[in-house]
């Protein structure tokens, strides 16, 4: 059976439509609402690498606490990013998708295709 993973927040558009893209391939995956879940360090740390994106491309730059935090500075380092992350996980960008072809920042949704196992 394949393992299809979401990092899910119901109240956004973009991780609605990957996941219906999801379940239309025929898949039931594995649900993580992160704002109630959210994940560990190592966890946050494996999946940023499995990106392949620098640590600022995963975060939310519209979200107030972005800016509360001053994480707009440029010499913020990624250790510190990612610990703005474990402390306010509404800065984790969504939907991150976890297959065994790959892991995706799914915005727009239809990257979700992309690593959808055949």
């Amino acid at each position: 059976m394949q393992v299809v993973t979401i990092w899910h927040n119901a109240r956004c558009s973009n991780s609605r439509g990957a996941l219906e893209l999801i379940r239309e391939a025929g898949f039931e995956p594995t649900v993580i609402d992160y704002l109630n879940d959210p994940p560990d360090r190592a966890t946050l740390v494996a999946t940023l690498a499995a990106t392949g994106l620098p640590v600022r491309d995963l975060m939310r730059h519209k979200e107030p606490a972005y800016a509360e935090l001053g994480l707009d500075d440029p010499g913020i380092d990624d250790a510190a990013l990612i610990e703005a992350m474990l402390r306010k996980p509404v800065l984790i960008n969504r939907p991150i998708v976890i297959t065994e072809r790959g892991t995706r920042l799914c915005r727009p949704p239809e990257k979700v295709l992309e690593i959808l196992p055949a």
